[in-house]
């Protein structure tokens, strides 16, 4: 379905052995544990909260030029730095650099639209794009990567789903479906099963025993979902299980 080859951009990354041990993120399982991570035409990470996986795509969105808070390497602004200084020690291995890419988060979405209705609106920057604030969180978000995700390049995302309904990751897949038609590239982190469905798309598995390849099918995540779609009163059984048993005990 998707043609599979090597990357167009980003081929692997690994650390620098200048980069420290004993701080925030470096001493998260799964940062400590890269080492010549290699990279797909669409690359995806999965993980828990606090896994480090956003720390890292958005470490490599810096390191390839493109703007912390979203954006690309044109469109640069700041509301307030929180970005780590992993991307200093991070070591991307290029099969060439892109001349043209975006970083969209979702938590930073707001501000970045902000920024472009008002503080480009006097370099005429701001007709280029489509009304971000004129239409529904999701609908931005399609619009915007519609419009910008058009032309080759390298493009990272971090967590769209919080966005997007599920007809919303539908369009986004086929999105980069029709990109890779055109040599894009793309690095997502996400918690959504649908997004990591790509077709050939390489995953990674990040969390407390490090950073792991691994297929679909074999995602904790994914398993958890079937699971609960399979049978969610079960599920929600033994959730509340130990609520209910609590009370007992308290009366």
């Amino acid at each position: 379905m998707v043609r599979r080859g090597l990357p167009t951009f980003l081929r692997s990354m690994g650390l620098k052995p200048t980069a420290p041990k004993d701080c925030y993120p470096f001493d998260l399982p799964a940062i400590a544990a890269i080492d010549d991570i290699e990279f797909g035409p669409v690359t995806i990470f999965v993980g828990e909260n606090g896994s480090g996986k956003s720390t890292l795509v958005e470490a490599i969105a810096t390191t390839a030029g493109l703007n912390a808070e979203g954006g690309s390497t044109n469109l640069q602004f700041t509301t307030y730095d929180t970005h780590s200084d992993l991307g200093e020690h991070l070591d991307l291995r290029w099969g060439r650099r892109p001349s043209w890419g975006w970083f969209l988060r979702a938590e930073t979405f707001y501000g970045m639209a902000t920024h472009i209705a008002t503080d480009n609106d006097k370099f005429g920057i701001a007709s280029m794009f489509p009304d971000l604030h004129g239409r529904s969180h999701g609908e931005s978000f399609l619009s915007l990567i519609e419009s910008r995700f058009a032309s080759q390049g390298f493009y990272v995302l971090d967590e769209p789903e919080s966005a997007l309904s599920f007809q919303g990751q539908l369009r986004l897949l086929r999105v980069i479906y029709d990109g890779l038609e055109d040599n894009s590239q793309y690095v997502i982190a996400t918690h959504s099963p649908v997004l990591m469905r790509m077709p050939e798309a390489t995953i990674y598995e990040v969390g407390v025993d490090g950073i792991q390849r691994c297929e679909y099918d074999d995602l904790a995540v994914v398993n958890l979902w079937r699971r609960f779609l399979d049978s969610p009163d079960r599920l929600l059984e033994t959730l509340f299980a130990d609520d209910e048993d609590d009370e007992d005990d308290e009366e």
